[in-house]
């Protein structure tokens, strides 16, 4: 997507991104049901208004709405009979109503939308393992490939990209990650040209270094990481997907142990972000390369099934939790019980959702912009 312009490449990514994963989450949803013999009314990926809309031979209505920001699958009969109206009562079929059917029924269509989304980055990884081969160790590999960008860093902003290798700084070679450092810090705010290798072509790229504090002296920055010195083995299929799954369940406990970790208080909460940040991060991913936007979209797959997994009423977890209990109890919650742990997960997402969004605003500069206009 290089040839596109910033603000361009930026909506598409985020659309096709979010897209692509709430279709596979609600897919999951859809399948499921199809397969505990439960009507599916409605597929509609999007809010707001429809963009487009159909309907298949088995009378699901396909929807597409303009806003993509989530999705979801109305199942038949999906309220109680205490809540339905005597027209959707009326229209019930004999069998395919979601309220009628086992627990364990209820709950297997419940929990495929996560799972689709664990699936999806499994294969995702896979998929990239074949392409590319699997990273393996190599103490005598190359020292100065890029491993990591920082987001709205020097080098991202100027064209680097995660796997460039730095061969020269200003037409001097260099060999370890430490000659890179040495010759970017003192040179704050003043161009530099690197040179890089970009899958065998030779690339001069300007650009200057952001100035830092540390240690009491501002220092140039390039925003850049190393990549660990590796090479990469071809793997066969199966090989390639068992270590999809190992990277999916290595992404999922890293994930938990920061939400741990965020709880418990040893971690900032300012990586938590929203749509804002998810779009930024998803141009940033796509300018640097297509396979950066395909472990972007694995990694936010796993996290958007984690999330879903959280036992907070509105959420899958949550209806799984309440499951739980009816299997216990041999009888669903009650009635006011379930309302209000439905109104207090809906409270917390919002909640939720505006501090990750003020985080966005905070990370973007636009809180420190508005300062300034107000100061």
């Amino acid at each position: 997507m290089d040839f596109l312009p910033d603000p361009v490449r930026t909506v598409l990514a985020f659309v096709v991104v979010l897209g692509v994963l709430i279709f596979i989450h609600e897919l999951g949803h859809y399948l499921a049901a199809r397969w505990r013999g439960i009507h599916v009314e409605r597929f509609a990926v999007g809010f707001g208004r429809s963009i487009a809309s159909w309907e298949d031979r088995r009378g699901t209505e396909w929807r597409i709405g303009w806003i993509p920001l989530g999705g979801y699958v109305k199942l038949h009969g999906q309220e109680t009979p205490a809540d339905a109206t005597p027209e959707q009562k009326a229209a019930w079929r004999p069998g395919e109503t979601f309220h009628d059917k086992p627990v364990k029924d209820r709950a297997i269509v419940v929990a495929a939308g996560p799972l689709a989304n664990f699936l999806l980055a499994a294969v995702l990884f896979a998929a990239l393992f074949l392409a590319i081969g699997r990273e393996v160790p190599d103490p005598q590999g190359v020292q100065t490939r890029i491993g990591m960008l920082s987001g709205g860093g020097a080098a991202a902003e100027a064209g680097l990209r995660r796997g460039d290798v730095i061969v020269a700084l200003d037409g001097r070679a260099v060999a370890r990650f430490e000659d890179i450092q040495a010759h970017v810090a003192p040179r704050a705010g003043q161009p530099i040209t690197v040179t890089v290798d970009r899958g065998g072509r030779e690339l001069s790229i300007q650009v200057t270094p952001r100035p830092v504090e540390a240690n009491g002296a501002t220092v140039g920055r390039l925003g850049i990481q190393a990549a660990p010195a590796v090479r990469y083995e071809s793997v066969d299929p199966f090989s390639a997907l068992w270590a999809g799954v190992e990277r999916t369940a290595s992404v999922s406990w890293q994930t938990l142990a920061a939400v741990g970790q965020m709880i418990t208080g040893s971690r900032g909460t300012e990586e938590l972000g929203g749509p804002l940040g998810i779009a930024k991060i998803s141009g940033d991913a796509a300018r640097l390369g297509f396979d950066t936007f395909i472990v972007f979209m694995a990694v936010l797959s796993v996290n958007l099934a984690l999330i879903n997994l959280f036992p907070i009423p509105i959420l899958d977890g949550g209806h799984l939790m309440f499951y739980a209990a009816e299997a216990i109890r041999g009888r669903p919650l009650p009635a006011k019980a379930q309302e209000i742990g439905f109104r207090a997960g809906f409270a917390l997402l919002i909640t939720l959702f505006v501090f990750a969004t003020w985080n966005d605003l905070t990370n973007l500069g636009v809180v420190r912009w508005v300062g300034g206009l107000l100061g």
